[in-house]
């Protein structure tokens, strides 16, 4: 069985040493990473093909690690460019176990929505990567807009990553502790998913769907704890003046993916949020990275039949891209 997963994730050395030098753009996040995932990070070449073998992955959907290229202004047009080109000739040299997702600046609208368009028509990217906010303009800004309307059109998916959440925030409820703990519980621990959560609903909130409503957005963590708290969400309909229930852009505009948490309890919670055909398959690399063909032995465990087991491991995605070939 093949076995897609498509939030898999590269770091090149020129925009890691734009994090580390331009002012303000190492959003803290740096300092997570290991040497060995640094070193995974930059690879793409024969020592990722052998972890993918070793975790059972026949194919990587290739993109740049949080937090982008959101806090690098106008020097990130030329980083997402270069970005682009650095996926795209990977995915050129072994088409079979590679696709990506394209990295966007957003220094402006139409710079972000034009390396969309150049990405996937030239490139072969098969959607885009969000970063949640720029600066303080959430997802439901009209610094989006042109982007979102991009997509639309060329029927491409676009995946909210997590980031770490604004300062204030971080400083009001994440501190207190070691600045180690500090640092994770923004993060990995808590504080990324809450943050690309809260940026999907106010997408909903903000009107992007009704206004782009054949426009698709992916989740990670399986819903990046929204799918989680649905039965509460779902009273916004009480104050909200959307032209649909809340609950039907969950349906229609929203794909849920694994991202390493190989849990079929949460899988199943995913699947009753949004139906077998909106749920991707993913393990976060290198961050979730596990030995001994871990992430095909979960699919392959699941007690489901196997055209749901195929859905979650290729076919939903192969769909939702339309096959589109580089």
């Amino acid at each position: 069985m093949k076995l897609v997963a498509i939030e898999e994730h590269v770091l090149p050395a020129d925009i890691k040493r734009a994090w580390e030098t331009l002012p303000g753009a190492d959003d803290g996040t740096l300092a997570l990473n290991p040497p060995i995932i640094d070193e995974r990070l930059a690879d793409l070449a024969d020592k990722r093909l052998a972890l993918m073998d070793e975790t059972g992955v026949d194919m990587q959907v290739l993109s740049l690690t949080t937090p982008g290229l959101n806090n690098l202004a106008e020097p990130g047009i030329e980083l997402a460019r270069r970005a682009n080109e650095l996926m795209a000739a990977t995915v050129r040299g072994i088409p079979a176990r590679f696709q990506f997702l394209a990295a966007l600046s957003f220094a402006d609208a139409d710079t972000a929505a034009s390396e969309l368009r150049c990405a996937v028509l030239e490139l072969g990217a098969k959607g885009g990567m969000l970063y949640g906010r720029v600066g303080d303009r959430h997802l439901d800004d009209a610094l989006f807009e042109a982007t979102y309307a991009c997509a639309a059109d060329l029927n491409v998916p676009l995946l909210i990553h997590p980031q770490i959440p604004q300062a204030a925030v971080r400083a009001s409820y994440y501190s207190g502790f070691t600045p180690a703990v500090d640092l994770a519980l923004s993060t990995f621990s808590l504080g990324w998913h809450y943050e690309a959560g809260m940026e999907f609903v106010r997408m909903v909130l903000g009107g992007v769907f009704d206004r782009h409503p054949n426009l698709q957005v992916i989740l990670g963590h399986w819903g990046e704890v929204v799918i989680f708290y649905l039965e509460r969400l779902v009273m916004l309909d009480r104050v909200a003046k959307l032209r649909k229930p809340f609950i039907a852009y969950v349906k229609e505009n929203l794909y849920l993916t694994a991202s390493g948490m190989f849990s079929a309890d949460y899988l199943q919670r995913a699947v009753d949020a949004v139906g077998w055909d909106r749920i991707l398959f993913s393990t976060d690399y290198p961050y979730q990275y596990r030995p001994g063909e871990d992430a095909r032995r979960f699919v392959e465990a699941l007690q489901v039949n196997e055209g749901d087991r195929s859905k979650f491991a290729h076919t939903n995605w192969e769909r939702l891209t339309g096959g589109r070939a580089v």
